[in-house]
């Protein structure tokens, strides 16, 4: 137990910060928001991952999305190790790419072309000079929407938050950013119709993209309104800009055919990132031909990677592809996170907490709010300090949750009703201590 051995997570954490900025390799993992050591995973099997300790925990968050089929599954891991023992990397063409790439067409019909890369901010970065050098016949269109909340990965330009006023352009939201490349960003509110009219009325002609999460996941889970895409479908078809949906988060993780299925909204372009590497550095970004044929070595828009379409990720990224396929996949991985949401939802209720939930697919979110957010302004509001108690109570009780109210959680097809049931069990008691 913890109190005859040294704590290796705190010895590592510590040990971590002398040699990496802040002891980690993205933000989030430092447990800033939530307080306490973050857990150093060791290994990883099915629904669950042990820390440095040997503690065994639920996992939801399972690589912020990519495990849909659970950690190690034993087809991805033959897959993986054939393709290593064939070699690691070639900078040249492969077979298995051209499957993929087909595949992924296959799957998302608003996808005719799509190019592979290793990361989803490498992605979203080129689909965005890929639209200002497609949108409106390649006339030099410099502006680009987005909108508060959502997050795309942090390239230069996207990484803004909204100005002081109405229509007035984006200022950074990280140290090292130009004003002068974010002066071209205008941010809007998620799920603000009205915004979009009067931003292409103002601008209309020089937009070259909008860019929106269709269900954001990177301020918790907010899904976009039907009149908000379809406002946004019609007056990027109406000025000639092109329409991004950033899938990353949901593309293969809230329907087969990504969150754009669903609304039965095509866009001009496409992000797509986590599942389809299965754990691996694959994204991609695609769509329709005349759009893509501005890519470089056909068109003027340059994108290279060294790693793009890496055979051993690929390789990872299809067996996860070919597993989600499985007849009833989506029908079971829906009903589980339902089961999920609905069991933490009634476990809160005897403690009169403001709490509710939210699930599409095996994507979910918890909020500490007596209503489902639809804004930013929402989420924003919803009691953090609540969040963070729940989140440790939940810790101590072997399920690891988001280290932060503003993150989507995710479960897989491994969280069968057993792991539920365990869940909801330890969440009846982590309500009663928070509550208390």
């Amino acid at each position: 137990t913890m109190s005859t051995t040294a704590d290796r997570n705190q010895q590592l954490f510590d040990r971590a910060q002398r040699s990496i900025p802040g002891g980690v390799n993205s933000p989030v993992r430092a447990f800033r928001s939530v307080g306490g050591t973050p857990r150093f995973i060791s290994r990883a099997k099915g629904p669950h991952f042990w820390d440095e300790n040997g503690t065994r925990y639920i996992d939801y968050i399972g690589s912020w999305g990519p495990m849909i089929v659970g950690h190690t599954h034993p087809a991805v891991v033959a897959a993986m190790q054939a393709a290593i023992e064939r070699g690691l990397s070639y900078g040249a063409p492969t077979a298995a790419e051209v499957e993929m790439a087909e595949e992924i067409i296959k799957l998302v019909p608003s996808i005719e072309q799509v190019r592979l890369v290793s990361s989803g901010t490498e992605a979203a970065m080129s689909a965005l000079r890929l639209a200002r050098g497609a949108a409106g016949d390649g006339k030099g269109r410099r502006k680009i929407i987005k909108f508060e909340g959502c997050y795309h990965g942090h390239a230069d330009s996207l990484l803004v938050k909204a100005g002081s006023g109405l229509l007035t352009f984006g200022n950074p939201s990280s140290a090292g950013v130009p004003a002068e490349i974010t002066q071209h960003t205008l941010v809007l509110d998620y799920n603000d119709p009205q915004q979009l009219e009067d931003a292409f009325k103002a601008h209309g002609d020089d937009i070259a993209c909008v860019m929106v999460e269709v269900i954001a996941g990177n301020m918790n889970l907010v899904r976009a309104t039907p009149e908000f895409l379809q406002t946004m479908r019609r007056l990027c078809t109406q000025h000639g800009a092109i329409l991004a949906f950033d899938e990353v988060m949901t593309g293969f993780r809230v329907a087969l055919g990504g969150a754009q299925s669903i609304y039965g909204i095509e866009p001009d372009l496409t992000v797509l990132g986590k599942v389809i590497g299965g754990g691996m550095p694959v994204a991609a970004f695609g769509g329709r031909k005349d759009v893509m044929k501005h890519l470089a070595p056909l068109g003027g828009v340059y994108q290279a990677g060294t790693l793009s379409g890496n055979p051993v990720a690929v390789a990872c990224g299809m067996a996860t592809l070919k597993l989600i396929q499985a007849p009833g996949f989506y029908q079971r991985l829906t009903a589980q996170t339902s089961a999920l949401i609905d069991g933490l939802v009634a476990a809160a209720k005897p403690h009169g907490l403001a709490f509710c939930g939210d699930s599409v697919g095996g994507m979910f979110g918890i909020y500490f709010a007596s209503a489902v957010p639809q804004t930013y302004a929402q989420i924003m509001a919803t009691d953090k300090t609540r969040f963070n108690a729940f989140f440790h109570a939940m810790l101590d009780r072997g399920v690891y949750l988001a280290p932060s109210a503003y993150e989507a959680g995710f479960v897989s097809a491994a969280h069968d009703e057993q792991v539920i049931a365990a869940t909801v069990a330890a969440a009846q008691d982590a309500f009663a201590a928070v509550a208390g």
